[in-house]
């Protein structure tokens, strides 16, 4: 512990390094190494452009999420200078969304594919699916009633295994392509095979790191303060080291898999997830044995990044509904997410796509207002009018997309991206135009 220039407490380098490592940590599972894979292959010769739209929302966009919510203290505080009502409802939604929608699935269907190619191809794959599931998610309410010791130990081991198994993967596909008289050659496929950077920046809504980083912000900046930093310059300046390391590690993981996908553009054209990728690179490079490490492995962090999301949904909603007791709330959300599983990992990516680009917008809006939120609290009516906004659009855009019909009328809505202008417009008038109009349009 140390000071700063102007002679606050400040975390030496060492704390800081750990704080940064503690949040990669809590942005790094088992899921978010399936998208860069899978854009490495798809993008093709775009791989670079695409690449950076993802990082832009895959690791910006959670680094500036983790600043916002700790300058305003927590999600619900930052959602409340909308309305305390839209407060309760889209806290909900993110806790919902991260959770038994979407993430808790997700992580009991990549850790089935990752083990699909060890069972014997007699077995029925969706009875062999429904099977594993009922298993997975019985074995993580078990442990989540209790969690304890155990998610301790799997994550002392699973971590370092991941990280030591993605150095070895992407070390192997680097010196593949190193040792290769000719880069792969592969046209960008759909999505990126127009406006690559944009579809990057798609896929990057997809790791749900936003979201997670709306919940995450307010046990950083705790961390911080229990290191000893006490002013809020103080826990700012932390929180944003912290960002920075976490932002760094991030983009060298996913450029790292991103390789990895590229490497296998060609053998794998027609690879519709991430999974897919990383066990046939896994086992062209290792064999057998890279197949079976990277299916233990996927499953011991699957299990574990499961139980924590069980642990932290459930005890939010048994907070939020006195009558229902933590582990009612485990056991609807493991019941619940185990019949999702069974939808296959690509239909939960395809589900996630449109739920995501209905509420990702509202968050990347409430993240600008909390980073803006001098400038916004100007007027009150900035908070309502962009955040309603950017809601109706997204979620309209989102619906047509669903129903297979074509983009709207508003600009840049052909990009997945028509929430941007209206919003921006909606922001300007609540801005300029005078007191006296704003309250009679309110």
């Amino acid at each position: 512990m140390g000071a700063d220039a102007q002679g606050e407490a400040a975390l030496s380098p060492r704390q800081s390094l750990f704080v940064g490592v503690t949040l990669f940590s809590m942005f790094f599972g088992a899921g978010n190494l399936i998208l860069p894979p899978l854009l490495g292959v798809q993008a093709g010769n775009d791989v670079v452009p695409a690449l950076l739209g993802f990082l832009v929302a895959g690791v910006g966009l959670p680094v500036l999420g983790i600043v916002a919510v700790a300058l305003s203290g927590t999600l619900r505080d930052l959602a409340s200078r909308v309305h305390p009502a839209f407060a309760r409802v889209f806290v909900a939604l993110v806790y919902l969304a991260i959770g038994p929608c979407l993430a808790i699935p997700r992580t009991a269907s990549t850790a089935f594919e990752m083990l699909a190619p060890l069972l014997p191809d007699s077995w029925p794959t969706e009875v062999a699916r429904l099977a594993f599931s009922v298993l997975f998610f019985v074995a993580a309410y078990v442990l989540a009633l209790r969690p304890g010791r155990l998610t301790r130990l799997l994550g002392r081991l699973t971590g370092p295994s991941l990280i030591l198994l993605i150095v070895l993967v992407v070390g192997a596909s680097v010196a593949s392509l190193a040792g290769a008289p000719a880069l792969p050659a592969a046209e960008p496929v759909a999505p990126y095979d127009a406006l690559a950077p944009v579809q990057g920046f798609l896929t990057g809504y997809q790791t749900m790191d936003l979201l997670a980083s709306l919940t995450f912000g307010i046990v950083i900046a705790k961390n911080v303060r229990n290191l000893g930093v006490a002013g809020e310059r103080g826990v700012m300046r932390e929180v944003c080291r912290a960002g920075v390391v976490a932002g760094v590690l991030l983009v060298a993981v996913y450029g790292g898999l991103a390789v990895v996908g590229f490497e296998q553009c060609e053998a794998l054209a027609g690879a519709t997830n991430g999974a897919a990728v990383i066990t046939a690179s896994a086992t062209a490079h290792f064999g057998v044995a890279g197949t079976v490490v990277v299916a233990v492995i996927f499953l011991l962090a699957c299990l574990n990044v499961c139980i924590g999301l069980i642990s932290c949904c459930g005890t939010y909603f048994a907070g939020e509904l006195p009558r229902v007791s933590y582990r009612g709330c485990a056991l609807v959300f493991a019941a619940f997410s185990c019949a999702a599983a069974n939808l296959g990992l690509d239909a939960i990516l395809d589900l996630s796509a449109t739920l995501l680009s209905a509420m990702y917008p509202v968050a990347i809006v409430l993240v600008a207002l909390g980073m803006a939120r001098r400038l916004a609290d100007r007027s009150p009516r900035v908070w309502r009018w962009t955040v309603a906004v950017a809601a109706v659009v997204s979620v309209a855009d989102a619906a047509r997309s669903a129903l297979g019909l074509p983009p709207g009328p508003l600009p840049l809505a052909g990009l997945g991206l028509g929430w941007v202008c209206p919003t921006l417009v909606a922001a300007l008038l609540a801005l300029l135009l005078p007191s006296f109009v704003r309250r009679e349009l309110s």
